[in-house]
């Protein structure tokens, strides 16, 4: 175990005094750096990616920094065909979730990140700022002519080229010339392999239904399962060496990236709340619904879940990796209490080898 000590500046603090969070972690699964997403919608990317470089050495095979942004102009490509048959009534945006990523692997396989790190040349980091106004004036503006040309595609790349850099038919790696499509074959990524789950009353549980959230454009099903069973999943994995994609919302009050803390106090206006363990919501599966419906639970950002930790308390924690950097208090992890991940968790994905017995006959899947 790894016992960590997450110290607040007592300056910073003059009314509180010297303070003391401590963590010992239970475990912390294999997973490359943490990177950063810059000024970019495209954390479903990081993480999946993330995620998908710890499958890798799961399934013992070398460490690979993989590309986030060959996987997002994949996505973009994708979007922009789905918002022009749609005639603009679909969601087009920075935004996604962990299955679109596993969808670029399936149409376009992956890429190292020395091949294509996709950033602005002259800022060296990742802004598509200008780049998601400037795909939606040229999308508009076909809609808008009554007629896409025939040659759409062609421009749309064009466009991603001037931001990220064309894409790559082929590339160098350990000696050898592969194409993306043959690389994840060979690395033995098969998106079919992996499922989401997801833990909301509208719809029965252990069948699957489209999640209803603005950034599942690509209408991905995820399984609907009780709350006490998604945390159950997601302890299941982390124990047999399987780590998770987190998708949920980061909105509250508790969540503190800079801190490295994810907590769901009783008390939001406690003053002490990134200082000492304190009391925190109990968690029902009707209050999950409720926050979803009333939008106070939002897909706000997906994470890298990859391992547990407890504090002195023995309270119970996740340890999540995120991508803004490692400039924070625990170098770009956190800490996500159960309380919070029982209520602002919006969805998980992992492999479905990870998913328990018990839950996949339930699901009828055996």
């Amino acid at each position: 175990m790894i016992k960590r000590l997450f110290l607040l500046s007592f300056f910073a603090f003059p009314l509180l005094g010297f303070a003391q969070y401590e963590f010992t972690e239970e475990m912390r699964l294999n997973c490359l750096p943490v990177q950063d997403q810059g000024r970019t919608g495209t954390c479903w990317s990081f993480s999946t990616v993330s995620f998908l470089e710890s499958e890798l050495l799961r399934m013992g095979q070398p460490a690979v920094d993989l590309s986030e942004m060959y996987g997002v102009r994949l996505v973009y490509m994708d979007k922009a065909e789905n918002y022009l048959l749609r005639q603009g009534k679909a969601q087009f945006s920075q935004g996604g979730l962990g299955h679109d990523l596993l969808r670029a692997v399936a149409l376009g396989g992956i890429v190292p990140e020395a091949t294509y790190p996709g950033k602005d040349k002259e800022s060296g980091r990742h802004d598509h700022r200008q780049l998601e106004i400037d795909l939606r004036n040229l999308l508009d503006g076909y809609i808008e002519s009554g007629s896409p040309p025939a040659n759409w595609r062609e421009e749309v790349q064009g466009l991603l080229d001037t931001y990220l850099g064309p894409a790559p038919d082929s590339f160098r790696l350990n000696g050898n010339t592969y194409s993306p499509e043959l690389l994840a074959r060979r690395m033995g990524l098969n998106p079919a392999d992996y499922i989401s789950f997801t833990s909301y009353t509208h719809h029965p549980f252990y069948e699957p239904f489209i999640l209803e959230i603005p950034d599942n454009y690509s209408n991905g099903l995820f399984w609907n399962v009780p709350m006490e069973e998604l945390e159950q999943i997601a302890d299941a994995a982390l124990k047999e060496g399987y780590t998770v994609v987190w998708d949920g919302d980061v909105s509250e009050r508790g969540f503190s990236a800079a801190q490295g803390l994810a907590i769901l106090p009783q008390d939001e206006e406690r003053k002490d709340k990134f200082k000492n363990p304190g009391p925190e919501v109990a968690v029902t599966q009707q209050l999950r619904q409720e926050t979803f419906e009333r939008y106070a639970t939002t897909d706000d950002h997906l994470m890298h879940l990859v391992g547990t930790a407890e504090d002195q308390l023995g309270n119970r924690y996740y340890l999540i990796k995120n991508s803004w950097g490692d400039r924070t208090d625990f170098g770009g992890y956190l800490y996500m209490s159960l309380p919070y991940f029982r209520l602002k968790t919006v969805a998980i994905l992992l492999h479905k080898d990870a998913v328990p017995s018990s839950l996949a006959k339930k699901c009828g899947w055996e």
